[in-house]
């Protein structure tokens, strides 16, 4: 079965609603998720910003997989990055060729940005997600760091 694969516009809201849920199901972390959800103001005026991209997976008009990206100019060389900051399909889902359709996507949309590079942080122990970004692109070992933004 196909899935359609769409960027999320601002008059995308409720399908923005369904792929937040989706996470939070993926992720087994309702609450992050869902516990200070954003007002379709919000929602809009994000999905509205050039440094914002939001991919969603259809099944017919069911939300089963999404992609939140943002866009960094970088500031060495005229160019910029494309993060993936949360990727995720629905558990009834996976193994459909879902993910990597959607960041082929997303390929296609650096690309027109002229972007350079994509890229992704996977957790130890997420041995799925690490098998699927190593069979498209190089891995790279490095830490992450959480610094508070308060003193």
């Amino acid at each position: 079965m196909t899935h359609a694969i769409r960027q999320l516009s601002p008059e995308d809201g409720a399908q923005m609603d369904a792929m937040l849920t989706m996470f939070g199901e993926a992720f087994e972390d309702p609450d992050s998720y869902n516990s200070a959800r954003p007002s379709r103001a919000y929602l809009s005026r994000l999905l509205g910003r050039e440094h914002f991209i939001a991919l969603a997976a259809f099944d017919g008009e069911e939300v089963v997989g999404g992609i939140a990206a943002y866009v960094l100019d970088k500031f060495e060389q005229e160019r910029s990055e494309v993060y993936i900051y949360d990727l995720a399909v629905a558990a009834t889902h996976r193994r459909r060729g879902i993910a990597t359709a959607m960041i082929r996507e997303l390929q296609r949309i650096a690309a027109e940005r002229g972007a350079w590079v994509i890229f992704v942080q996977a957790d130890h122990g997420d041995d799925p997600a690490i098998a699927l970004y190593a069979s498209l692109g190089r891995r790279e070992d490095v830490l992450h760091f959480d610094i508070p933004a308060a003193l």
